[in-house]
């Protein structure tokens, strides 16, 4: 089996257990997402477009109050306390959230829970890993959270009857709770395999509160990283704008549209993970980072005019599934990527702002930009257009920063200017 998993993974011996429980934690955190996804877009249905403009700029507020906050964790606590601290926060908040739910504070929170949980993840394995573990692990890793994204989606369709929204919200706690016997697991492995050149681990990430803002501000790659995440969720949003509206249309009934989402979500899972375990490493190796940053910016392009061309039901199902998957197996892990070649403090806090603030960010700007998406075909395209720009640079930048000459921890940021 190790010989099997090693071939197919392109994975060392050393490193399958590390591989095997980052798999294990992602696939508990995106379990306990999709557990509450269906739940929070049936009830982003009833709430009417002009409402998700409103609550997409409250999500980002929210972000912005919250990023001062994780500074100032990252500051006093080391990697072995901070994670866990973070997710207890958000599982007390979920069996909160179960006695008292209340649909627009819901959707703000799981808007900020998803990203945050998320980003703290990929923030620890761009830790664990260099960027040539990364270019062959990560897809393996990122298939957890696939699988994790399956199981989620099967238990809100076939428990919801059982356990009610209640139960729901208090099965994703645990699901949450439990990825802290991953972290645990993964800090032992640190410990026997560290990284060269990195800080010890029982070290508190140190800095200064809004340094994570201040880094990403500063340097010239990480403003690329921002804007290559700005055109994603500009684009994302758009979308999703646009399925409400389609499906309000096309399924008046809750109940019908939240079976339809779930099982939305298991297509794209089950293809993600397909992807994820067979093709990523084969395919990060055939296109080299530049093919995999680029790839989904072109996919974007073609499909948003197609889909401003004939705004239905059908068109907006295939365009949304394709564009996920591609998004999950190939755009993200390769962006995740990039951040191992970054210091720790700007993996965690640089990071951090960018994956919450400037993605929420750029929810709420879009949410207000877009007011259709048959109108908007044409602004979509060349938002896609720029997105593919900045994948070039990208890809250019960091096929350059050779293992062998990415910079260390202790240096500057690459680009800093």
């Amino acid at each position: 089996m190790r010989r099997f998993l090693g071939r197919t993974l392109r994975a060392e011996p050393h490193e399958l257990p590390a591989v095997a429980w980052a798999f294990a934690y992602f696939f508990l955190l995106l379990c306990s997402y999709y557990i509450l996804r269906p739940v929070r877009d049936s009830l982003a249905v009833d709430l009417g477009p002009e409402k998700l403009r409103v609550l997409f700029t409250a999500t980002f507020a929210s972000m912005l109050a919250l990023v001062p906050l994780f500074g100032w964790l990252c500051t006093r606590l080391a990697r072995a306390r901070l994670l866990p601290a973070v997710y207890a926060f958000f599982c007390l908040d979920l069996v909160a959230f179960a006695f008292a739910l209340d649909a627009r504070v819901f959707f703000v929170w799981l808007s900020v829970f998803n990203l945050f949980v998320v980003s703290v993840f990929w923030s620890f394995m761009s830790d664990l890993f260099d960027t040539a573990q990364a270019s062959r692990l990560y897809g393996a890793i990122a298939a957890g959270g696939s699988a994790g994204a399956i199981a989620g989606p099967l238990a809100a369709s076939s428990l919801v009857s059982v356990l009610a929204i209640q139960g729901l919200l208090l099965l994703s706690a645990a699901l949450l709770a439990a990825t802290v016997v991953c972290i645990v697991m993964l800090g032992r492995w640190a410990r026997e395999h560290p990284r060269k050149g990195e800080p010890p681990q029982d070290e508190p990430i140190g800095g200064g509160i809004l340094e994570g803002v201040r880094a990403a501000l500063r340097s010239r790659f990480l403003l690329a990283i921002c804007g290559y995440l700005l055109c994603y969720t500009a684009l994302s949003t758009a979308l999703y704008f646009q399925q409400v509206h389609i499906l309000a249309q096309a399924m008046p009934d809750a109940g019908a549209r939240t079976r339809l989402l779930a099982n939305v979500d298991l297509a794209v899972n089950g293809l993600t993970l397909a992807l994820q375990l067979l093709a990523f490493s084969r395919l990060a190796a055939a296109l080299g980072p530049t093919g995999m940053l680029v790839v989904m910016p072109l996919v974007s392009l073609a499909g948003f005019l197609v889909l401003g061309a004939a705004p239905v039901l059908a068109v907006l199902i295939a365009f949304g599934v394709t564009r996920r998957v591609g998004e999950f197996a190939i755009s993200k892990p390769a962006r995740e990527a990039l951040f191992t070649v970054v210091p720790r403090r700007e993996r965690y806090k640089a990071k951090n702002f960018i994956d919450t603030v400037v993605y929420r960010g750029g929810d709420a700007l879009s949410g207000w930009l877009f007011a259709g998406l048959g109108a908007a075909a044409i602004v979509a395209a060349a938002i896609s257009a720029a997105w593919a720009g900045l994948a070039l640079y990208l890809g250019h930048k960091i096929s350059r920063w050779t293992p062998a000459a990415a910079p260390s921890s202790a240096s500057s940021p690459p680009e800093r200017s």
